[in-house]
């Protein structure tokens, strides 16, 4: 499993001439970064004297962080997973007509499949993002920069993953479906690069007044 890989040994497999892991994978990676981030800011918050009264609402943001964040690194197996039988369906034999409709129609199965990742990293960056909306403001201020790079990296997650949807999509016979995931994807980025730069300009205020 490539998440069982030391971070030195991910980024070489990441280097190689290798199918898998690519951008999906990294993508998803990245975005479990970002929700550790928001859980990490969560834990140095959780219990302090200026924020006793709003204990229980860390202990939620923590918990909600930690599934998150199991679920964006479970997705950097699972896009590998899911791309390698696409990378087999591309080079099928398509020689004669048989050959040609077998290869569409494991090409056409594969691609839902590959789609599936990218998609739910989109979904869970986003909502990542707005765990760093709700923890910013009752977060220590010594690790305010966190909530910020914790942003960042979810929005570079967002952008990173909607680019493997699309080029999933881009190959998929079925456009009503195809139009969907995108539209479903476009409203995810939209939104979610819209909070991460408020969110990012919120920080560079206060740690620059």
């Amino acid at each position: 499993m490539l998440t069982e890989l030391s971070c030195r040994d991910f980024a070489n497999e990441l280097a190689s001439k290798k199918p898998v892991p690519g951008g999906g994978g990294a993508a998803a990676m990245v975005a479990a970064l970002g929700a550790a981030l928001n859980t990490m800011v969560a834990n140095f918050s959780y219990g302090k004297k200026k924020f006793i009264d709003i204990k229980d609402k860390h202990e939620e943001l923590i918990k909600r962080g930690e599934i998150l964040r199991v679920k964006l690194i479970d997705l950097v197996d699972k896009d590998a997973e899911y791309f390698e039988p696409l990378s087999r369906a591309y080079v099928m034999p398509s020689n004669t007509e048989e050959e040609k409709a077998l290869k569409n129609e494991t090409l056409q199965r594969c691609l839902m499949d590959a789609c599936s990742a990218p998609m739910e990293t989109l979904e869970y960056s986003y909502d990542a993002i707005l765990l760093h909306e709700e923890i910013i403001d009752i977060s220590s201020k010594n690790i305010i920069s966190d909530v910020g790079v914790g942003v960042q990296l979810l929005k570079a997650a967002l952008n990173s993953a909607y680019l493997n949807v699309l080029i999933n999509l881009n190959s998929m016979d079925d456009e009503n479906y195809a139009r969907r995931q995108k539209e479903k994807a476009e409203k995810l980025v939209d939104r979610g690069t819209k909070t991460a730069d408020e969110l990012y300009e919120k920080v560079v205020t206060i740690l620059n007044p």
